[in-house]
């Protein structure tokens, strides 16, 4: 992965890796036994992909709600003065009808070939309150633009408040390849019944791989540890390697 490097103007806390808060945005503590309600940490893909980024935190003591109230989108937060005579204040402000902006005072650089893409909080999925702002996802090839950042968010839907409170994570900020340089090619007929073989075989071990790990939520499905096993072993044998 290539070395992100940043400045921020203003007192703004830097961006961070995403941290997953159990209890929190990821779910309760709930362990992976019988009767224990399933919780979004308790899945590898999301959680993996939840801590892929960076977030940054609402650094504001006021707290900002959005809401749409026939057609007109509201910004609600008692702001004051600006803290700096440099900073645009406030920091929030309508985009259209359905969006708004948030000036993060944030430069990001990556080397060349990289980019950096603004993403939702990957808390914004599993908030059951829809209290969550929704960032809009963007591509910044900040290799060559070093304007500090802003972002855009899409405002809520009637009845719907998105909260933005300090110490919350509201977006996340990954780091990728500028161009999608891929090829998306058909599997021959050797290559997919290889895969099918292989999906077989691990269908065939599953008992085993997930031994000791099966269990049944309360709203009875029944999950197991084979995927999170598996990952385990791979990550294992790539550090002897390495």
């Amino acid at each position: 992965m290539p070395t992100v490097r940043y400045r921020i103007h203003g007192h703004r806390p830097p961006p961070q890796p995403i941290k997953i808060n159990v209890p929190g945005w990821a779910g309760s503590k709930d362990q992976r036994l019988d009767g224990s309600h399933e919780q979004p940490w308790h899945c590898i893909p999301f959680s993996e992909s939840a801590r892929y980024g960076v977030e940054l935190l609402y650094p504001f003591e006021d707290e900002l709600r959005v809401t749409s109230q026939d057609g007109q989108l509201r910004l609600d937060a008692d702001w004051g003065a600006s803290p700096d005579p440099d900073m645009m204040w406030p920091p929030f402000r309508p985009f259209g009808e359905d969006f708004y902006s948030y000036q993060i005072s944030l430069d990001l650089e990556v080397p060349e070939g990289w980019a950096i893409r603004t993403e939702p909080h990957p808390r914004y999925f599993t908030d059951a309150s829809n209290t969550t702002p929704l960032a809009v996802p963007a591509l910044i090839r900040s290799d060559w633009w070093p304007m500090m950042f802003f972002c855009i968010f899409k405002a809520p839907p009637p009845g719907v408040t998105h909260i933005f409170r300090k110490g919350e994570g509201f977006i996340s900020l990954i780091a990728l390849p500028a161009d999608p340089d891929l090829d998306l090619v058909e599997m021959s007929e050797d290559e997919a019944a290889q895969r099918e073989m292989r999906s077989r075989r691990l269908a065939a071990s599953r008992d085993r791989l997930a031994d000791g790990t099966r269990w049944v939520s309360s709203t009875n499905t029944v999950f197991d540890g084979t995927y999170r096993n598996m990952a385990r072993a791979v990550r294992a044998r790539k550090k002897q390697h390495d």
